[in-house]
């Protein structure tokens, strides 16, 4: 499907500008039906504060600050912490306004609704 091949690749009008640091890709699933695209990204140790997302121009980006939370000192570090960030190129006919987002247990579910313009449209046949 076009709208999934041009969701999966980065945006390539604008540069991205990096934080100080190591920088993370989170995972993203992207679903699409007649209504929605719906993308679920997995942000795990990310409190809903250190979130932003931004969507200008038909770019997405949605970028988010590690915090664990834990205060002493670390004797043994596996998971090396780092910040994301993840830009999309959308698809023209999201409706903007419409937009949502839940962010719950580490996991973002963003919702774009697909403007009336762009989606199917079913036209019934009357009979004289």
């Amino acid at each position: 499907m076009s709208t999934e091949r041009e969701m999966s690749k980065p945006a390539q009008d604008s540069p991205e500008v990096l934080k100080p640091g190591k920088t993370n890709t989170p995972d993203v699933d992207i679903f699409v039906n007649d209504d929605e695209i719906l993308l679920v990204a997995d942000l795990p140790g990310v409190g809903k504060e250190d979130l932003s997302i931004n969507l200008e121009n038909n770019t997405l980006t949605i970028e988010a600050a590690f915090s664990a939370g834990f205060s002493g000192t670390c004797q043994r570090r596996e998971f090396d912490a780092a910040d994301y960030r993840r830009v999309f190129t959308l698809p023209k006919g999201i409706d903007v306004e419409k937009t949502a987002a839940e962010f719950s247990n580490g996991v973002l579910s963003l919702h774009l609704p697909k403007s009336s313009a762009v989606k199917p449209f079913q036209i019934k046949v009357e009979s004289n």
